[in-house]
């Protein structure tokens, strides 16, 4: 059965997303270890949910990683893993990042 028959666009990236999205741009940074070194990088999301978010940061962290996501606005931090990676563009790299506990408090929204 084809994808688009009888479910609408929005409901099925509802199902595959698990919450909904907003769009928000909100310093963050990302904090994580390499080569035994702390590392952290500032940038920005592109979008927002409970369960996490898309960021652009200045440097690439690997799919897989253990990360620390830092709300810059609230200072609120959560531990997360980078789950997708983009290729660069011209202000940096598109990361995907799942926050392990999802919460509307980090973001300070409701979703």
């Amino acid at each position: 059965m084809p994808l688009s028959e009888g479910v609408r666009f929005d409901e099925r990236t509802r199902q595959i997303r698990g919450t909904g999205r907003v769009n928000s741009r909100v310093r963050v940074a990302i904090e994580w270890r390499e080569a035994g070194k702390d590392v952290r990088a500032e940038g920005y999301t592109m979008d927002t949910s409970a369960k996490g978010c898309m960021v652009v940061m200045p440097q690439s962290v690997p799919v897989g990683e253990s990360v620390r996501l830092v709300n810059l606005i609230n200072q609120f931090s959560s531990e997360g893993t980078v789950v997708w990676r983009g290729h660069p563009g011209r202000t940096g790299w598109e990361l995907g990042v799942e926050l392990l506990q999802s919460s509307d408090e980090f973001w300070g929204l409701e979703f």
